[in-house]
């Protein structure tokens, strides 16, 4: 170090009296002071280079170092094995490319001069020369180096081998490293199955790493920074390439992940959310770890060569992703969509550690961009949805009115969705869309985004359920029809977190829309035959009572035959619910008919015809209506 800083001294010396001297004599003059000033600056240190540029000596001392650096350099650079076989050689030949560092930075500042700029073209065509065979060896280090690599865990307590590839044709070499049957020369190591992501891949071993940061420092002081960032780029980006490979996860265009049928893209998705873990938990942040060694004091180096090392499995990694953003909007692919939004919102704060510089920084905004792009894709998907809804058509009327397809559909579906809850709020908060404001009421505004999401959902399928209801032609069928599927959606609410996303509110409200319809049923299906039932209290004769009550129990018997015939193939799927009608209409007809029937007995005009006139008695009127709605086809009005 003090033979350079006396060096670099000589050098500024001379070339001020260089500079300064207008004649010979007034150089000398100017060399004079110096000597008396410093011993270091002698005349005959100062003397040597200040030459005329005609004198062909001009360059001499130049020119003996650069012949000398020639002869040390280039007999490392004609050999045919590599350098850092042999610490002494690979230390000699650094030493070498330092000296040669050091001659064209000292004599950089006199280049004006044409034999000192002649030299410093020869030394520069030498430095080429040494900078193309140490990148050989630069890239030889990492290609031997990544034979084997150590798997650290965090707390740096316990080590092991560290591969994606689940093959059996792996065995151990002599030092107990794995590698491949093949020739290690043309294999490329990859990383071997984790349980956790804990850990950091220590993908060279230490002396190594400290070969290429010693290489790359040469690299980087000769002005070679882009040539040792490529050559360091492609050597770990084929590593982590092949290790992403080994997941599983296919090199796939957008388009060819927009053609592939949805079965196949739901295992890719799969193999996606893997590789996208393992890459930004444990992959990445490993290669930003061994970037910062090997550059170790040059930042942008660094920086440059973890962003060429890690864009291109980024990209495939990103575009994956924005294709499954960018597809199909059926609702079915919402599970896996909402599988990627939310693989790649917990991979964020991965990407801002680990893509912190700015080399990075579009990756991280494409990561952001694509993440927000899930979120829109999720959105239509419920746009879709309710369109799904209301394209819906009616068609035929379900058997027994019974559940209708698209009322199970759509609750499974919600319930389902809702289980990512946290997700959906998430989604639907950053959502600028805007249910239409005549369909909410004034608490449905001041809801959740996604509470007002699902109430227009509701809505939409209970108007088409009414809508649908129109098909049936008795109205007492059309309203069992909206009884079972009301039923089943209020259900469903109070399973799931539907119910704390609408309110106990809407479930009151709902419930009693289903004894509306309960009512509705029967005051169609039972009132007109109650009114058979009624006793007539006028002051007709006894003779003409009794025909009337003949004609009224005769008109009972064949009106109650026929609801029970008709009425028994209509489906009420909910047990408690299908009890609990059949009590409201035990208790609604059995006192009128006990009471009929009683005062028919009594009647002597009826006489011996009475047993032929009442058909049924009290036990026997029960029990037929206790076989009402089972159901002959029972499949449609099973709960599922």
């Amino acid at each position: 170090m003090a033979e350079n800083g006396e060096e670099k001294l000589l050098a500024v010396a001379r070339h001020i009296a260089k500079t300064l001297g207008q004649n010979d004599t007034m150089a000398d003059d100017i060399l004079q002071i110096f000597s008396n000033f410093d011993g270091r600056f002698s005349r005959e240190k100062l003397s040597e280079k200040m030459v005329d540029d005609n004198n062909p000596r001009g360059c001499a001392v130049l020119e003996r170092a650069v012949n000398s650096l020639d002869r040390q350099i280039s007999q490392y650079v004609a050999l045919d094995h590599p350098i850092w076989a042999h610490t002494a050689d690979s230390s000699a030949f650094l030493d070498a490319i330092d000296d040669l560092i050091r001659t064209m930075r000292d004599w950089e500042p006199m280049a004006a001069e044409k034999s000192v700029s002649a030299c410093l073209v020869r030394a520069d065509d030498l430095m080429h020369q040494a900078m193309f065979r140490v990148g050989d060896e630069f890239r030889s280090l990492m290609d031997r180096g990544a034979e084997s690599f150590e798997l650290n865990r965090s707390n740096h307590e316990s080590t092991g081998n560290l591969s994606f590839d689940s093959d059996d044709d792996n065995e151990e070499n002599e030092d107990g490293l794995l590698h491949n049957g093949a020739d290690l020369d043309h294999q490329i190591p990859v990383a071997q199955p984790v349980t956790d992501y804990d850990i950091v891949i220590d993908a060279l071993p230490s002396g190594t790493v400290s070969d290429l940061h010693e290489i790359a420092k040469r690299m980087v002081a000769a002005g070679f920074v882009k040539e040792c960032s490529h050559v360091y780029s492609t050597c770990r980006r084929e590593f982590l390439e092949e290790s992403i490979s080994r997941l599983g996860l296919q090199k796939l265009s957008i388009d060819e992940v927009q053609k592939m049928p949805w079965q196949e893209l739901e295992d890719e998705i799969e193999r996606w959310i893997k590789a996208a873990n393992v890459a930004l938990r444990i992959l990445f942040p490993s290669e930003r770890r061994l970037c910062d060694r090997v550059f170790f004091g040059f930042t942008s180096a660094a920086d440059l060569s973890f962003m060429e090392v890690c864009r291109g499995s980024t990209i495939q990694l990103l575009n994956f992703a924005d294709a499954v953003a960018i597809g199909s909007r059926s609702p079915e692919r919402l599970f896996k969509v909402l599988d990627v939004f939310e693989t790649l919102r917990d991979l964020m704060p991965e990407f801002d550690s680990v893509f912190s510089d700015q080399y990075c920084l579009v990756l991280r905004n494409e990561a952001v961009t694509i993440w927000k792009r899930l979120g829109e894709a999720i959105r239509g998907i419920f746009m879709e949805l309710e369109n799904l809804i209301r394209r819906d058509p009616a068609k035929a009327a379900v058997p027994g009115g019974g559940l209708h397809p698209i009322t199970r559909y759509v609750m499974n579906y919600l319930r389902a969705a809702c289980r990512s809850r946290q997700t959906l709020e998430q989604v639907f908060d950053e959502s600028n869309a805007v249910v239409p404001s005549n369909k909410l009421d004034d608490r449905r505004a001041s809801s959740s985004s996604m509470s007002v999401q699902m109430a227009w959902i509701m809505e939409l399928l209970e108007s088409n359920l009414e809508m649908k209801s129109k098909i049936y032609r008795d109205s007492a069928l059309c309203s069992v029809f909206m009884m079972n599927n009301g039923r089943y959606i209020v259900q469903k609410v109070k399973d799931s977190e539907l119910e704390s996303l609408l309110g106990d509110d809407w479930i009151r409200k709902h419930n009693a829309k289903v004894r509306q319809y309960c009512t509705n049923y029967q005051r169609s299906s039972w009132n007109k035959i109650i009114g058979t039932l009624k006793l007539d209290n006028s002051s007709l004769a006894s003779n003409a009572i009794a025909k009337s009550m003949n004609q009224k129990i005769k008109s009972f018997n064949t009106q109650f035959e026929d609801v029970c015939k008709t009425q028994s193939s209509w489906i009420v799927f909910d047990e408690q619910l299908r009890e609990e009608m059949r009590i409201s209409v035990s208790r609604l007809l059995l006192p009128a008919y006990r009471n009929f029937i009683g005062r028919l007995q009594c009647m002597p005009e009826i006489g011996r015809n009475t047993d032929r006139l009442i058909r049924y008695n009290p036990e026997d009127i029960e029990a037929r209506i206790n076989e009402l709605f089972e159901g002959n086809n029972g499949s449609s009005g099973v709960r599922k």
